[in-house]
């Protein structure tokens, strides 16, 4: 190789390429934009870590009792009916698996747009003409020579395979800090499950009231009626799945790489770190992926956002009016809620780690107000038949003048009262037959 005019050291190239198929085999081979095998070795590691104590017989009676009072509590307080007859106690590592196939359907979307965004900015075909980062002319002076040329087309294709790894490991951090946190099924405000049945964490919960001055069946109970809402809410409104797996697909779409980091980072890359995607993770950041500053990303946060507040909104109602009045410690508890959700629950973690997400509480807080004055002034069942259809519900703007949404609503029930009384007129005026002609005493039509 001393003759060649290019010199170029193919033994650490060929270093380079047994590192980073190293990493690869570490975490499995990926079939998609996200190293799934990765992800779960990952959180698992993760729950491992805080420990994993299992549920007890004990544990799975406490929740029985807790959710089989909650549903009793839920029935006068809204029209949506228990949505099954049982209810689950789930370790640290069962929520993991139990929640995963749901997290791939929302997580996997999200991934594609990142890697399709990713592969836009890599080269691709006749690599002959590619400019080099400053890192890698100082090895090809005289440009890419021919031996060097069909080596780069699998260091491409490797390039996604590290993405998909760094997404893994991303995932499954993400998955591994949740497992230890979330007291419930639903705790951050989507559905994860299909059964619909409440489902607690018995450890994440004990955890949880070591820091109250509050009786810990009083906890269990308050977060029972909060389970027991949620699941009712998702199984009877058909389309909110689909529509909040919508809204964050939307959201997905205006995710830009930073290229300019993504280059710094690969052109300070040691490849003997490559085995470690932490390596790549710590180079670019946890904002390397940042949403893009358009008014239709502007639409698409506004559309998740709002719907993800209107469910833990209505919840917040529910909840406060089955709760209130029997359990002494509701009120304080639902405050500890708003606190945890404001200081960065699992929902606010979940989102902001990966989408980039960030809830404000405030609108939490006006969606619950939405919810209360309609109940207040039209009551229970005009408050829950908003969620017909998605366009019944209150709009972003609504959220900030809750009066005057409430106003309109109680304005359209008045008038579908109405409307309602005169066709049921209508059709005793028309007799038996239901044709509305007039008939004389031998039923003859006039």
């Amino acid at each position: 190789m001393g003759g060649m005019t290019n010199p170029f050291d193919f033994q650490a190239l060929g270093a380079m390429l047994q590192q980073l198929g190293a990493m690869m085999q570490s975490g499995g081979a990926a079939s998609g934009p996200v190293n799934w095998e990765l992800a779960i070795s990952t959180a698992r590691q993760g729950v491992a870590a805080v420990g994993d104590p299992g549920v007890s017989p004990a544990d799975e009676a406490a929740t029985s009792a807790a959710v089989d009072l909650a549903e009793t509590w839920l029935d006068d307080t809204t029209d949506f009916p228990r949505a099954a007859t049982s209810s689950a106690s789930w370790s640290r590592s069962g929520w993991l698996e139990e929640t995963l196939p749901a997290w791939q359907g929302i997580v996997g979307p999200i991934a594609e747009h990142v890697q399709a965004v990713t592969s836009s900015g890599l080269p691709s075909g006749d690599l002959s003409n590619v400019e080099l980062p400053e890192q890698l002319r100082d090895a090809f002076p005289g440009g890419i020579p021919p031996e060097a040329m069909s080596m780069l087309g699998p260091i491409m294709g490797m390039a996604q395979q590290m993405g998909a790894s760094m997404f893994g490991m991303q995932v499954g951090q993400g998955l591994g800090a949740l497992a230890g946190d979330v007291l419930c099924s639903s705790d951050i405000g989507i559905p994860l499950t299909s059964d619909h049945v409440p489902t607690l964490v018995p450890a994440n919960i004990a955890a949880f009231t070591e820091d109250l001055s509050i009786d810990a069946d009083q906890v269990r109970l308050y977060l029972a009626l909060r389970e027991a809402a949620h699941q009712r809410l998702f199984a009877h409104v058909p389309w909110l799945r689909a529509r909040l797996q919508g809204a964050i697909d939307d959201y997905a779409r205006g995710i830009r790489l930073d290229t300019e980091r993504l280059t710094e980072a690969m052109g300070s890359l040691d490849p003997t770190a490559l085995s470690d995607p932490n390596r790549l993770s710590e180079l670019l950041g946890e904002d390397a992926f940042t949403p893009e500053d358009t008014p239709e990303q502007a639409a698409a946060l506004s559309r998740l956002e709002t719907l993800l507040a209107l469910v833990e909104g209505w919840v917040d109602d529910v909840v406060s009016l089955a709760g209130d009045a029997r359990l002494p410690a509701s009120v304080a508890l639902a405050e500890t809620m708003r606190r945890r959700r404001a200081a960065g629950g699992p929902a606010e973690k979940t989102f902001a780690s990966l989408i980039g997400l960030e809830l404000r509480p405030r609108a939490l807080r006006e969606a619950a107000t939405v919810w209360r004055l309609l109940r207040e002034t039209n009551g229970v069942s005009a408050r829950d038949a908003l969620w017909n259809h998605p366009d019944l519900l209150p709009t972003h703007d609504d959220l900030a003048d809750p009066e005057a949404f409430v106003q309109r609503a109680s304005a359209g029930a008045e008038l579908d009262a109405d409307l309602n009384a005169e066709l049921e007129a209508m059709s005793d005026d028309t007799g038996d037959d239901g044709n509305g002609a007039d008939s004389d005493d031998d039923g003859n039509r006039a």
